[in-house]
């Protein structure tokens, strides 16, 4: 039986494989948490400008997994 990964673990192996931790030496583990943070501000970012422009800026569902953070 495959064990699912994480969508961080996914992207962890993704930097991996193309080497896209070697240019900064930071582990991919710690790049994926970053850009996952990344896309969480993003989302923060877009809801903060639908409600600057007096539009709907409630909040969707997100997609981080019990027990991460940002």
């Amino acid at each position: 039986m495959k064990t699912r990964l994480s969508f961080i673990d996914e992207l962890g192996h993704l930097l991996n494989r193309y080497s896209m931790e070697n240019t900064s030496n930071t582990p991919d583990f710690m790049l994926a948490q970053y850009l996952r943070g990344c896309l969480a501000l993003l989302d923060t970012t877009i809801q903060q400008r639908e409600t600057w422009y007096g539009r709907d800026g409630r909040p969707t569902y997100s997609t981080l997994e019990e027990g991460q953070t940002v």
